[in-house]
């Protein structure tokens, strides 16, 4: 190869050059069930295997992820519906556990927290989840709301590192979630805000801002530099490639899902499309597929199969082609990112094998070269 040519793909895998659509070879809508994918974010609550079943059609493996949320079943109920989930699917399904902040005031809280861990741990799981209402909810017996960097959660976090395990870490918000509604970027923040105002914080002066709230997070992190760490959500950083640039540079052991914040992707790729696709291609080992879909108890089997069929190929459709499309998030059409295929294969699977290991008891490891430059 030509000094030059190893040069221009050297710089365009850095992300300091723009890379031409297709000229690392892009997959097509033909491709999308072929090339085997994982999902790393979905929430389960429920023992029907539709969910799981639409996603073997479609080349899916899934995460499904237990959260400490009110509007769920509890936590035990869930860890049953994954453990069951997954031994019926072990080919398909992982599953991340929990725990509760109740009882965060005792002196055994933490104790009991790690005995649940290890049962966790011991029954599959390969992760932990943190939730936003660790700093936007939960308050100690004096009132005070627990941030992410209390001092008390480091033995928790010492004993997912020393296991091999993977935090899980929903902080903050969207960006949108600090600003009146007239004023956020997609439409599904405007509808989730508008349905559950006791998370819009601009309705919430009083609590942390929304800068307090990255703070403590990345306070956390730099305190346990070890720890593998998944942003949920983009790691709430979702509304600037820039800022997320910036998260990744400062704390190298996390990657980021990109679970229901792909229109504030698609937003900001309205506005400047080859920037975009540059922190893709350039971040491409720190980017892990995840969609957020949620089954619910009560879902019927149909819905629940053509909802994730559409979502996950919408966002195939914006990931892998230069397709013009009109997505749910934003009234203007939004045009693909085309992103070469190696991209594609690490985003959509190796990240998820690196990040999170043998998840996936009966299935081995995707191992798919790379295409050649």
């Amino acid at each position: 190869m030509k000094i030059a040519a190893r040069l221009s793909i050297m710089l365009c895998a850095a992300g300091l050059l723009p890379v031409v659509a297709g000229a690392a070879g892009s997959y097509t809508l033909a491709d999308f069930a072929a090339l085997p994918k994982i999902d790393v974010h979905v929430h389960i609550n429920s023992a029907d295997p539709a969910l799981v079943e639409q996603a073997a059609a479609d080349g899916f493996r899934l995460i499904t992820i237990n959260v400490d949320y009110p509007d769920f079943p509890p936590l035990p109920q869930q860890r049953s519906l994954a453990t069951g989930l997954v031994a019926a699917h072990p080919e398909t399904l992982a599953w991340v556990a929990s725990f509760e902040m109740r009882g965060w005031d005792e002196a055994g809280w933490q104790q009991r927290v790690l005995g649940e861990l290890g049962t966790a741990f011991a029954d599959g799981a390969i992760g932990v989840k943190v939730w936003k209402n660790i700093g936007m909810e939960f308050r100690d017996r004096a009132g005070q709301l627990v941030m992410i960097d209390d001092p008390k959660f480091d033995p928790i976090f010492a004993f997912v590192r020393e296991r091999g395990r993977v935090l899980v870490g929903h902080q903050g918000e969207p960006h949108n979630c600090w600003l009146p509604l007239a004023q956020m970027t997609v439409n599904n923040d405007r509808e989730y805000f508008r349905e559950h105002p006791q998370y819009h914080m601009f309705l919430h002066p009083e609590l942390p801002s929304y800068e307090q709230q990255m703070a403590a997070r990345d306070r956390m992190l730099a305190r346990n530099p070890q720890l593998r760490f998944m942003g949920a959500h983009m790691a709430s950083l979702e509304w600037s490639v820039d800022e997320l640039a910036r998260f990744l540079d400062r704390h190298p052991n996390a990657v980021v899902d990109l679970a229901a914040r792909m229109g504030q992707v698609q937003y900001q790729s309205n506005l400047d499309r080859d920037k975009v696709r540059r922190f893709f291609i350039r971040y491409q080992e720190r980017l892990l597929y995840g969609s957020d879909l949620t089954q619910e108890p009560d879902a019927s089997a149909a819905a629940t199969r053509k909802d994730a069929h559409e979502v996950w190929l919408r966002d195939w459709r914006y990931l892998t082609t230069d397709t013009v499309q009109q997505v749910p998030e934003l009234d203007a059409p939004v045009r693909g990112l085309a992103l070469p295929r190696n991209v594609i294969r690490r985003i959509y699977a190796r990240n998820a094998e690196r990040w999170f290991g043998a998840a996936w008891k009966a299935r081995p490891a995707v191992a798919i070269a790379d295409a050649p430059r």
